[in-house]
């Protein structure tokens, strides 16, 4: 320790090993960059393998209706108008090119019986458009990736937190952090930083997220001065398991409904169709036969005309209704509803949903084949995030970029099911080759600021070492600040939102963060889980505050933000985002105009905008 923390440069360094992270690494080695990886938990384990459904590009393998223009239109659409609509066409166009490249890498899909890459519906697409593989389509994404990461010789460092941005006033140089194995800490001198670290999910108490979405991304580019968008619009998917309490949260994915599932009350009500919006009842179908049509059309793996089923409405909706039924007092034994898949036949979902029926068999003892899922809302994915260029992902701080859910814009106010694993392939790429361009363009890398790297050595090292602040039990818990965190969140900052609700989150959150200097825990510093939350429940504060900030300034509901006391779309707040930074010690949060939609593009969505 004498000569002061480990110390690896590169050009290029990705914080995230998901599927953002992977391409972006990959890209940025690809045009030369030394690249360093690292990842909080092992290789492979990133939250990116629990995205089942599949991967939402227009290949029009299925429907030959699908262009990228389609696809354009339900983004936007769905996204409510928010989307930065150059990330959204991008992202359309591109994204049968990333998939097919990973089809070339070694990406095993589902297929159609002329021998192309099957495609499967979801919610809010208009043509069957996610490519999959049965309902693991993330894992075989993780392993083509990293695979393809390991073949290209790419320094990957496994169990490494990233607390701090290493930044200058003129750009961020590189990163800090320490090994969770030992708790040594370490610096990693870039002349780009690529965050692709995820999403938020544990902020809330039933997330269907894994323990490594604190929000680290969004946090780290926060306190080095970077700008976050559109925080207030958090997705909580409609399907996550509700009994045994023990995976409470626990993703249902999409697919079941895509296949098919059926969503009834605890009266056998098929309640969907009461809740489709007025503007788009005419895209789903109007009965049981015509639905029941669409469901053997897609069995059969042929087009149809008949509309799809009230389900396959968007995430935000489909998660409201069910809110709303279990409110009413129509909810299933455990607090959520039914879903229901059992009519098909049980080869036929056995084979089409294998994660699903091993998951419900082994933890909840069910048989989806044979009877119906106990399924409720659980806190998903957040649209919002860090405010990057469209064409590169580099953020509002010179030298650090970002990709994937850490970044804000392509989603808008809600994320259609399946554009996150494409988002994850289109981004990462950008993000990765404008790294290393910019990287190309800068001095050496291995120096960083001794004053700074001391600075966070010793904020690391306080809750071990330093005096405890509080009476009592010797300092604050990090465990139990969690708690309560979670508590406020899932309570006052969840599906339906209030004034008052939120007036109480932003004090009680301001309480929480007052306490956090005093956390203290025991023990050593290798294998310390209690040290890593402490960093972690700091970042989830942060992040906390800034989604209660933003719903409060958004006085409407759209998309995945609902005011009770607002409920109406309001068109002053269509042609705005929220934006938050750190303004001194305190947070802002303010607005800036959507980007306008080209020319070109704006016929496509024009009924939206009239």
């Amino acid at each position: 320790m004498s000569d002061g923390p480990e110390r690896y440069p590169h050009d290029v360094l990705v914080v995230g090993a998901g599927g953002a992270g992977l391409r972006a690494a990959i890209e940025a080695a690809a045009r030369g960059a030394s690249v360093g990886l690292v990842c909080k938990s092992l290789l492979g384990k990133a939250h990116t393998v629990m995205a089942e459904g599949g991967v939402a590009a227009a290949l029009a393998h299925v429907d030959a209706k699908d262009t990228w223009q389609v696809h354009f239109r339900d983004t936007m659409v769905g996204g409510k108008l928010l989307n930065n609509p150059r990330m959204a066409q991008l992202h359309a166009q591109e994204a049968p090119d990333r998939v097919r490249e990973l089809e070339a890498w070694g990406a095993v899909f589902d297929r159609t019986r002329d021998g192309r890459i099957l495609q499967r519906p979801f919610g809010g697409h208009s043509f069957p458009r996610l490519a999959h593989v049965g309902d693991r389509t993330g894992l075989e994404m993780i392993r083509t990736l990293q695979d393809r990461a390991v073949a290209t010789g790419i320094t990957v460092y496994m169990e490494c937190t990233i607390t701090h941005l290493m930044s200058r006033p003129d750009r961020v140089r590189g990163a800090f952090g320490y090994w969770r194995t030992t708790g040594e800490p370490v610096v990693f001198p870039a002349k780009a930083v690529v965050l692709a670290t995820g999403g938020i999910g544990r902020a809330y108490e039933v997330s269907s997220n894994s323990w490594e979405y604190s929000g680290d991304g969004q946090a780290l580019a926060y306190l080095a001065g970077a700008e976050l968008i559109d925080m207030e619009f958090v997705q909580f998917h409609p399907t996550g398991m509700v009994w045994p309490p023990g995976v409470r949260g626990l993703l249902v994915t999409e697919a079941v409904r895509g296949e098919g599932g059926i969503l009834r009350n605890k009266d056998g009500e098929r309640f969907m169709w009461k809740y489709l919006p007025e503007d788009r009842r005419n895209e789903y179908a109007a009965t049981d036969e015509e639905a029941a049509r669409w469901v053997e059309a897609l069995s059969a793996g042929r087009p149809t005309d008949a509309r799809r089923p009230p389900e396959l409405s968007t995430r935000d909706n489909v998660s409201r209704a069910i809110y709303t039924e279990v409110r009413e007092g129509r909810g299933s034994p455990h607090g959520g509803v039914f879903l229901d898949i059992s009519y098909l036949p049980p080869d036929h979902v056995r084979r089409k949903l294998p994660s699903m029926y091993e998951q419900f068999k082994e933890l909840a003892d069910v048989d989806i084949t044979a009877g119906p899922m106990e399924v409720g809302p659980t806190t998903h994915y957040i649209m919002g995030g860090i405010r990057v260029d469209a064409e590169t992902g580099a953020t509002t701080r010179p030298g650090l970029f970002a990709a994937g859910e850490v970044a804000g814009g392509m989603h808008g106010a809600n994320r259609l099911g399946g554009n996150s694993l494409s988002d994850l392939l289109v981004f990462g790429q950008r993000t990765g080759a404008a790294a290393a361009d910019f990287a190309v363009t800068q001095a050496d890398a291995s120096y960083v600021d001794p004053a700074a790297v001391q600075s966070a050595a010793m904020e690391l090292a306080a809750p071990l070492e330093g005096p405890a602040k509080a009476a009592g039990d010797g300092g604050e818990s990090p465990y139990r600040l969690h708690e309560e965190l979670q508590s406020v969140m899932q309570s006052h900052v969840g599906i339906f939102r209030t004034k008052d609700d939120l007036d109480e989150a932003i004090g009680r959150i301001g309480k929480l963060r007052g306490r956090w200097p005093s956390v203290r825990i025991s023990g050593g510093r290798a294998y310390n889980p209690g040290w890593g939350l402490v960093y972690e429940v700091r970042n989830m504060l942060i992040v906390s505050e800034a989604i209660a900030r933003s719903a409060k300034q958004r006085r409407e509901s759209r998309g995945a933000h609902s005011r009770l006391d607002y409920p109406e779309l309001d068109p002053k707040w269509a042609k705005l985002n929220s934006v938050v930074r750190l303004k001194g010690d305190a947070m802002e949060v303010a607005t800036s105009p959507v980007p306008a939609v080209p020319d070109d593009l704006r016929q496509l969505i024009s009924e939206e905008l009239s």
